[in-house]
């Protein structure tokens, strides 16, 4: 007797190529396992023996393997349509069973593991006529009958946790061997595996050009499926007033050499640019507690909490950061994290139209160094890496000197303006704000950060993602603006906000602003409203708490001690609003999980209020609907163990239906304290939303 195995099983209706896929795998798992094979075509005894066959399986060969137990069955005999001679099938580490009902309820139990084979219904009865031969055809009809009625009781394709298109194109065998380590039955026994992945070889090369970001993103990305920008757009950048400053213009200040304005454009030095293709390519998306990821042909759904899953592809040392590579981000996840994953640190669960997560995996990329004035090639080392860094060079070098004058169009003309509706007219958030001021004087909660959402349903054409997003950055360069497009998702982000950075070697940093002015064109009312700022006690009230709240995040993992506020009410100027900007440093306890102190400082606290986690409970009641992927996070997730995650603010998210329609929304919302003035709140959530919305050349619902 042995060890019970993990039993991995084959499914898919006839003709789709399961034998072959399972010989593929069985042959590849090899390299570091024992594995046995079984299929179930030697067992199902006759044309219309798929029922029978099935439980024969599950009784004389699932059942004693799955103990650790030689299984002896009777083979069927196709020849003389007979019961034939007896087998042994021995247990081994890994079995793999295969065949039409390999999957079947009464199998699942049993199982580590459930793989659905799917191919066009003409190419699976090319495929299996091509293999059987005349022998098969007869009977095609009279199997393809029996595999329906099978699978109108038992929903196979459902409890499957991989599912793959097999194009019999020899690619599927590998795309299922990166996804199987994802299923945490299946995590201990590919230990090999998992262990490859930390044993990568990064190549980094560096270009003297600095090249214009637009046209190189649409060079390299502009036809990727999913692809990510993070986009340090105002680097260099010391902006003036509304219209009056572009990339590389002085604003207010002597000599134009604002020092808040230039600490704002310093604090990002870096942009980055991936998709998910290439050997080490794959999406993951995060809905209500399952993660699906996909890599060529092949999807894994594994189920849990994300951050759980996060700490078991991130957080460990896989790469060493090349010698003279200045930035963090050494390849890995980028994407985004919604404000829903709330529910796993400490919020209610709500369902959202878009994803809690929606992340990619680059095994290359493009990073711009704007301090250096330099272009990095990052690529995994890997069959297809050679070719990708040709033509990455060829289009940074493409990309040179092509830089768009920064007086270009700040505003994107759809062929229909946005008619954007709100969550709440401007008594409904008023009213809200009174609502959240009375739990205020309750000792509920010290600071409400009260949000509403602004929601338009275009035509998809109507408004091209991209083109939407490079007006956005002209218009409003930020530190750590992005442009996501994930499938049907894209997201168009200008935001000013740093939420939390971990570096490789445990340095931690959160920068929340709270407390917000408007851009004056004149001067004089510019700098009256920037000084109105700073010395505003309510707004530095709401700013320290937020800071407080964010020293006791970060300390739940810190070494005792390190938690310190470097930079505490600083105002920084963009392009269409002051900000007041605090910064909150600590340091990494050895061998702390980071997907943890993640989630421990999920969601950023400057879009929750103090306490976190009651003050959300008031939130779910006052907004009465989910944020979606506003005020969740934007980054990276780094092979070096290095995260960089913005706030999801000044953030337009295009979500396209299916049906040629797209829903366009814009999250906004401010801070609320007891002495909030409800016609005050009103027009700062106004102010926020109005580089967006005029972007876009639409008004706020109600003007």
């Amino acid at each position: 007797m042995s060890p019970a195995p993990v039993i991995i099983a084959v499914d898919g209706r006839s003709g789709a190529g399961k034998t072959t896929l399972a010989v593929e795998l069985a042959a590849r798992l090899r390299a570091h396992h024992k594995v046995s094979l079984f299929h179930l075509e030697d067992i199902y005894p006759g044309w219309d023996g798929l029922a029978a066959g099935v439980e024969r399986y599950v009784s004389t060969v699932l059942a004693p393997l799955s103990r650790g137990e030689a299984a002896t069955w009777t083979s069927w005999d196709w020849k003389n349509h007979y019961d034939g001679e007896s087998r042994v099938t021995l247990p081994a580490e890994i079995v793999i069973v295969e065949g039409v009902g390999a999957a079947a309820e009464a199998a699942r139990p049993m199982l580590g593991a459930v793989i659905w084979a799917e191919s066009p219904d003409d190419v699976r009865r090319t495929r299996a006529l091509g293999r059987d031969g005349e022998t098969y055809e007869p009977y095609w009809d009279q199997w393809a009958a029996q595999e329906e009625e099978w699978l109108g009781r038992d929903d196979v394709p459902a409890h499957a946790d991989l599912r793959v298109q097999n194009h019999a194109d020899g690619s599927a065998p590998a795309d299922l061997l990166k996804l199987l380590p994802y299923l945490p039955v299946l995590a201990p026994a590919l230990a090999p595996e998992l262990s490859a992945r930390r044993g990568l070889r990064l190549h980094a090369e560096r270009l003297d050009i600095l090249p214009d970001a637009p046209a190189l993103f649409q060079s390299l990305y502009g036809r990727s499926a999913n692809a990510v920008w993070l986009d340090s757009s105002n680097a260099g950048t010391v902006p003036g007033g509304p219209g009056l400053a572009g990339p590389g213009q002085a604003g207010p200040g002597a000599n134009g050499a604002d020092p808040a304005a230039r600490t704002a454009a310093e604090r990002s030095r870096f942009s980055i640019m991936a998709d998910d293709t290439g050997t080490f390519g794959q999406l993951m998306t995060h809905r209500s507690g399952v993660s699906l990821i996909s890599t060529g042909s092949s999807t894994a759904k594994v189920s849990g909490p994300f951050f759980r899953w996060l700490d078991t592809v991130w957080g460990r040392r896989a790469v060493r950061t090349p010698d003279s590579y200045p930035c963090e981000f050494t390849l890995g996840w980028l994407g985004c994290l919604g404000y829903e994953l709330k529910r796993e640190t400490g919020g209610s669960d709500m369902a959202a139209t878009t994803p809690d997560a929606a992340l990619i995996f680059a095994g290359r990329a493009v990073v711009l160094d704007h301090a250096e004035g330099a272009a990095w090639l990052l690529a995994l080392e890997a069959p297809d890496a050679g070719e990708w860094l040709e033509q990455a060079r060829s289009a940074v070098e493409a990309a040179a000197g092509g830089a768009q004058p920064a007086g270009g169009s700040t505003g994107v003309a759809p062929s229909a303006t946005p008619d954007f509706r709100s969550r709440d007219t401007g008594a409904q958030y008023r009213k809200k704000i009174t609502a959240a001021q009375y739990q205020i004087g309750q000792g509920n909660t010290y600071e409400v950060c009260l949000t509403t959402t602004l929601e338009a349903r275009i035509q998809a054409s109507s408004l091209d993602p991209l083109t939407t997003y490079l007006a956005l950055r002209r218009r409003n360069p930020a530190p750590f603006a992005s442009y996501l497009r994930l499938g049907n998702l894209a997201v168009a982000s200008t935001s000013p906000e740093r939420f939390l950075k971990i570096a490789s070697d445990g340095g931690m940093r959160a920068e929340p602003i709270k407390g917000t002015r408007r851009r004056a064109a004149d001067p004089q009312e510019d700098n009256r409203l920037r000084g109105d700022l700073a010395t505003s006690l309510k707004d530095r009230a709401e700013n320290i708490m937020i800071v407080d709240l964010l020293r006791n995040d970060l300390s739940h993992f810190a070494e005792p001690g390190s938690v310190t506020v470097s930079r505490l009410c600083a105002i920084e100027s963009y392009a269409t609003v002051h900000q007041m900007v605090s910064t909150i440093d600590a340091r990494l306890f050895p061998g702390a999980p980071r997907a943890e102190a993640v989630a421990a400082c999920f969601p950023a606290g400057s879009m929750t209020g103090a306490p976190k986690i009651s003050t959300m409970a008031i939130l779910d009641h006052l907004e009465a609907g989910p944020r979606g992927l506003y005020s969740g996070a934007i980054g990276y997730f780094s092979l070096n163990a290095a995260a960089d995650l913005a706030v999801a603010i000044r953030t337009l998210v295009i979500n396209a239906a299916g049906d040629g329609t797209a829903e366009v929304s814009l999250g906004v919302g401010g801070a609320i304290t007891s002495d909030s003035v409800p016609d005050d709140e009103y027009e700062e959530i106004r102010t926020k939303a109005f580089g967006v919305l005029s972007t876009l050349g639409a008004a706020f619902p109600g003007d």
